[in-house]
């Protein structure tokens, strides 16, 4: 096994939201307990099947202390390009969308985020999938959350 990437009192940002897998109490199996981006502080370190680094991790504003695997942290300071929406999350579209001219998706269509793209220049886009087998790449902010009435949710 290899060492530790962090260390106790390290501040760190979760890259995944974490949903509890069943170890959580008092909350059902697949709840979300801490969305992407949020930053804590790391009180233990342990293993999971001796193969498996897990930091117990302190989310100060979530009021949470979860276990977190080193593949789903960064160190708080590396950059961080905040999104609005995650996989899965439905979403409507904040105006028609267009392929060559043709209107494919009308204005307060429903979707469903299927994949979250960060690094572009241009800023976060997302692939949503429309029903019918339709797939577009949208920009976020053609998009809000379905049910919202114009308010988002920020993971920062």
């Amino acid at each position: 096994m290899t060492l530790p990437q962090y260390d106790y009192g390290d501040t760190v940002r979760l890259i995944r939201n974490v949903r509890n897998d069943g170890t959580y109490p008092g909350m059902d199996t697949g709840t979300l307990l801490i969305r992407r981006g949020a930053v804590g502080c790391v009180r233990d370190i342990g293993t999971y099947l001796q193969d498996q680094i897990i930091y117990r991790v302190h989310f100060l504003e979530e009021g949470r202390t979860v276990g977190c695997r080193e593949e789903e942290l960064i160190p708080a300071s590396d950059p961080w390009v905040p999104n609005l929406f995650e996989f899965r999350d439905r979403v409507v579209t904040t105006h028609s969308l267009a392929i060559r001219g043709e209107v494919v998706v009308e204005r307060g269509q429903e979707g469903e985020i299927m994949k979250v793209i960060r690094d572009l220049p241009e800023g976060v886009q997302y692939h949503v999938h429309f029903g019918e087998g339709r797939v577009l790449q949208v920009p976020e902010q053609s998009l809000e959350m379905a049910g919202s009435q114009g308010e988002t949710i920020n993971d920062e």
